[in-house]
């Protein structure tokens, strides 16, 4: 699955180390399931509302992300090598 838009992948590479197994799940399922990548960017900025079987504790870290409180520039995909860093 190629994402258009960032916002999952960078919410990937800051959290993915600390996911449970559940939430990796959970993750893997918000990520392979819609047909449209863009509506998971819609739900986690809330312009549109989450379906009931993709809401979980997982949406919601990916809405609390998606509000930028640090406001961190997010332009472009991450970089993979994050996958291969040790956990934090």
């Amino acid at each position: 699955l190629i994402l258009m838009h960032p916002l999952p992948s960078l919410f990937a590479k800051e959290n993915l180390n600390r996911m449970s197994e559940r939430q990796l799940n959970l993750y893997d399922r918000l990520i392979n399931e819609p047909s449209n990548d863009w509506d998971i960017y819609y739900w986690a900025t809330e312009a549109k509302p989450t379906p009931a079987e993709f809401e979980s504790d997982v949406m919601a870290m990916l809405r609390d992300f998606a509000k930028n409180e640090k406001r961190e520039q997010r332009l472009r995909q991450p970089d993979l090598e994050y996958l291969f860093e040790p956990p934090r």
